[in-house]
């Protein structure tokens, strides 16, 4: 253990380098050596590294003050390459980016009845096409993160309430197939980064995804909050029904029982004596004026609405952002939505519909690989914000 050491320190002085300027570039040498407190000597040498490393490249002279013109730095982000991959409860999104998170290629599979005997058979014949479709780099696939929808902890699926995978080794299994690391998270989570690293840069964040369940995914502080767990952000799992409609989790009248798109559908169906009701049929009968599916968006509003409450109250954030089909089809009931909360309530920043949308998940996986890849603790990439 390199406690102390001058090998530590000068990673750590490494780390902090890329770190600046993959946030400020183009720098040269010498405005590095200002902004850091860094020798010439000292810079000079871990841009050496760098450039051998070819995680950096120069790109050519900035303005002079007099003298010879500056080199201009810039971080490489054709160096390497990674995967993201939503794995949906009936559909597989997945994203292959470059090292700036910059989308290269993606995919979505439709998937019914996802289960531990029939997982591995779906996900790598899609993600070998990914890794044969991608360009020649010097490292190469970095790292494959999967966002689980469910709770995840330590690298290990703990609770998944609409397909069975939990307690399944899916990132060992993966592991061993491709000897690329494997990271897998909660879905929320890695929206809430996703939305973090390239959309809106706040410290104390709350990210709501509605699907299937919802999650919320928080950042407090600059950091992902997890919880003692990993059960934290299970926001769909809060009780806003006594003795309410039952829950896989377990529990009776969970929210998203009662707003999740899946409830929302089913109620709609129900209501129509349909077995199954589609996201594009509730659009076209809400856009017709139809009755029940005015009614159904009009539940969304109230019982999204509580639960805002619920994270205003708990947790005070900065910016709460809300992901869902409902609001990128009606953007204009997020006004609805402010309506319905009490003035006391809303102590934020503002309330605001995601801009990363559908991708959220993946832009949040290529944060988590390329951090992984660098050995970075701070990514926050100057041209990146969407």
């Amino acid at each position: 253990m390199k406690v102390g050491s001058k090998e530590l320190i000068r990673d750590i002085n490494n780390n902090i380098v890329l770190e600046n300027i993959i946030e400020h570039e183009p720098l040269s040498r010498a405005d590095l050596s200002k902004m850091l407190g860094l020798t010439k000597a000292t810079i000079s040498s871990i841009v050496k590294d760098l450039l051998s490393s070819n995680l950096i490249i120069e790109i050519g002279s900035g303005p002079s003050d007099g003298g010879r013109k500056p080199v201009l730095l810039k971080f490489n982000n054709n160096a390497g390459c990674s995967i993201c991959v939503d794995l949906g409860v009936d559909e597989i999104s997945l994203m292959l980016t470059d090292l700036g998170g910059k989308n290269l290629l993606f995919k979505e599979v439709e998937v019914c009845n996802i289960n531990r005997e029939n997982i591995l058979d779906i996900l790598i014949p899609i993600i070998d096409e990914m890794i044969k479709k991608s360009p020649n780099t010097t490292y190469g696939i970095v790292g494959i993160t999967i966002g689980i929808h469910g709770v995840v902890y330590e690298n290990n699926i703990a609770f998944t309430p609409y397909y069975d995978l939990q307690d399944f080794d899916l990132a060992d299994r993966l592991k061993r197939h491709y000897n690329i690391p494997i990271y897998l998270l909660n879905e929320a989570n890695l929206s809430v980064l996703g939305e973090k690293t390239f959309a809106i840069n706040g410290e104390n964040m709350a990210n709501i995804s509605i699907h299937s369940g919802i999650g919320l995914g928080l950042v407090i502080n600059n950091k992902l909050y997890e919880g003692y767990t990993g059960f934290a952000g299970e926001f769909g799992h809060t009780i806003i029904e006594i003795d309410g409609r039952a829950c896989p989790c377990g529990n009776k009248g969970c929210l998203e029982q009662y707003a999740s798109e899946r409830a929302l559908l089913r109620s709609l169906a129900a209501k129509k004596n349909r077995a199954r009701i589609s996201f594009d049929e509730f659009q076209r009968l809400y856009k017709n004026n139809d009755r029940d599916a005015i009614g159904i968006m009009d539940n969304f509003i109230k019982y999204l609405s509580i639960g805002i409450n619920n994270i205003l109250t708990a947790f005070n954030p900065e910016i709460i952002i809300i992901n869902s089909r409902f609001t990128r089809a009606f953007p204009h009931i997020l006004k609805d939505i402010k309506e319905a909360l009490s003035p006391q309530s809303i102590k934020c920043r503002d309330i605001v519909l995601s801009t990363l949308e559908d991708k959220s998940i993946l832009y949040g996986a290529a944060y988590i690989n390329i951090i992984n890849f660098l050995g970075v603790k701070y990514y926050n990439p100057s041209s990146n914000k969407k």
